[in-house]
Order: C-alpha cells, then sequence, then structure tokens
C-alpha cells in the first residue's frame, strides 16, 4: 500500500509556469453580434489577424425582419450580451454590431447600454465608424446603398445628414429579411456600387449592413469607381482598431485602411 502510494507521488507533478499577455498583448476589442448575423465575424477574422490584437464576440437576440419596430427592440438585450464577453478581461473597446439598430436605438444610447457593462469602456458601431471614416478621407457628398426597405432608409438619410452629410444617391436592394440579405452575392453588390457611386455628385459610397459580404471587395471596386468606398464591417473594425491604439496599414481592405 505505501508503494502504491509513492508511485502515484511520484507521476504527479506541480509544474512551474509564467505569463505572458495572451492573444492580445497590443490590444482586446469586444463585439456584440446579432443572432441572425452570417457575415460580421468572418470579415472581421479576415481583416483583424494581426499579432497581438484580439476580439471577442458574444451573440444577442434580434429579429430576422428588418424594421424600425424590430431594430428598436434589441436595445434591451445589448447590456446583457456585452457582460458575457470574457467578463474578466479588460477591454479597450467595444463595437455593436448593428448599422441600422445603431441608428434607431441611438449612437449615444447604444454606448449607454455598453458601459452599463464596461464602465469607461470605448464604443463604435458601423454608423460610428462609417461616419468616422468618410470624413477621415474627406468626403462630403455620399451614395448610400442598403439592403434595407423605405421606412429604414429614411432613417439612414437624416442621420447622415446630421452627421454633416449629403447623401446624394440612395441605391437599395428593398429586402427585410436578414437571413437573405446575407446571401446578396459579390456581382450584385459591385453592379449597385459602380451604378449608384458612379455619378459627379458623389464623393465616397456607403455600404450599409453587417451582413453584406463587402471585405474583400473594396478594394478592387475602388480602383474600378475611382472613389472610396467604406462598408459597415470594415468601416467599424477600423474604428474599432483605431480607438484601440491599433494603426497599422491595411490597404489590401481599401482606402480607409491607409488613414
Amino acid at each position: 500500500m505505501n508503494d502504491t502510494a509513492t508511485l502515484e507521488q511520484s507521476t504527479y507533478t506541480v509544474l512551474p509556469f509564467t505569463m505572458d499577455e495572451g492573444v492580445m498583448a497590443r490590444a482586446a476589442i469586444g463585439l456584440v453580434v446579432l443572432a441572425t448575423d452570417q457575415t460580421l465575424e468572418h470579415e472581421w477574422r479576415q481583416i483583424i489577424d494581426l499579432p497581438g490584437v484580439a476580439f471577442f464576440e458574444s451573440r444577442m437576440y434580434n429579429s430576422p425582419d428588418i424594421s424600425p419596430a424590430t431594430l428598436a427592440a434589441m436595445e434591451k438585450d445589448i447590456t446583457a450580451a456585452v457582460e458575457l464577453i470574457v467578463p474578466d478581461v479588460p477591454l479597450q473597446v467595444v463595437a455593436f454590431g448593428c448599422t441600422s439598430g445603431s441608428i434607431v436605438i441611438g449612437e449615444e444610447q447604444v454606448a449607454q447600454r455598453i458601459r452599463n457593462a464596461r464602465p469607461g469602456v470605448a464604443v463604435t458601431t458601423p454608423i460610428t465608424g462609417a461616419v468616422a471614416g468618410l470624413k477621415a478621407l474627406g468626403a462630403r457628398r455620399v451614395a448610400l446603398i442598403t439592403p434595407y426597405v423605405q421606412s429604414v432608409n429614411q432613417l439612414f438619410e437624416r442621420h447622415l445628414q446630421g452627421c454633416g452629410l449629403e447623401v446624394s444617391r440612395i441605391g437599395t436592394f428593398n429586402h427585410g429579411n436578414d437571413n437573405e440579405v446575407a446571401r446578396i452575392d459579390a456581382a450584385s453588390l459591385r453592379a449597385a456600387i459602380l451604378a449608384t457611386g458612379g455619378h459627379g455628385d458623389v464623393d465616397a459610397v456607403f455600404v450599409s449592413c453587417t451582413s453584406l459580404r463587402m471585405a474583400t471587395l473594396i478594394r478592387s471596386v475602388e480602383q474600378e469607381l475611382g472613389k472610396p468606398v467604406v462598408a459597415s464591417n470594415s468601416a467599424m473594425a477600423w474604428h474599432a482598431l483605431r480607438l484601440a491604439g491599433v494603426r497599422d496599414a491595411l490597404p489590401q481592405f481599401g482606402r480607409l485602411f491607409d488613414i
């Protein structure tokens, strides 16, 4: 019996260890993703593929039917979703992944809901990042491309105008189902950008909606159009990185990432 106890003791060793800063040596970013979203995480993994920069996500319920009423209903669930993002890890930034929801709820109200869980954290949303990006690019007259129905597009136009931007053109796919918006293909997006953004009264194009797959399309369509193109997911990623102090140039994702 004593021999067995000695053997067990000799094969069980408590090992010493040291710790580094893990996957977030440069920055840790929180991300709230809608339950129906098929695109945002996929595109952020492509963009935020930087040593020492990590993002951690949480999902929250939303209706797949995009309308002002369903967008407003999401507000109550934002704080709880943020509370689930690596609770004991300090975050530099928290991003809320819904462009239209941020406008309907209000950017300041979204930020307050996030800070209820993470006091003092920097906050961005797709519309926050897009407006910051368009202004950084020197754009004043914007062509807006969306998948939304008219009632949501009208809210966007008023919001952008309130931010000091002129909405010269609006092109819409006029589709209210978020599950299907994620399947709008690259050819449709490219055609929409060139047709809507090619007018002389447009300085830049803003493609709105986190479900639209734009990250790897932006650079080539900018070259063809000859104007900057800003999209929800990449603009929010750019803004989150800059708020976190990460200033790497990533020109493969468009002109915005040269700033």
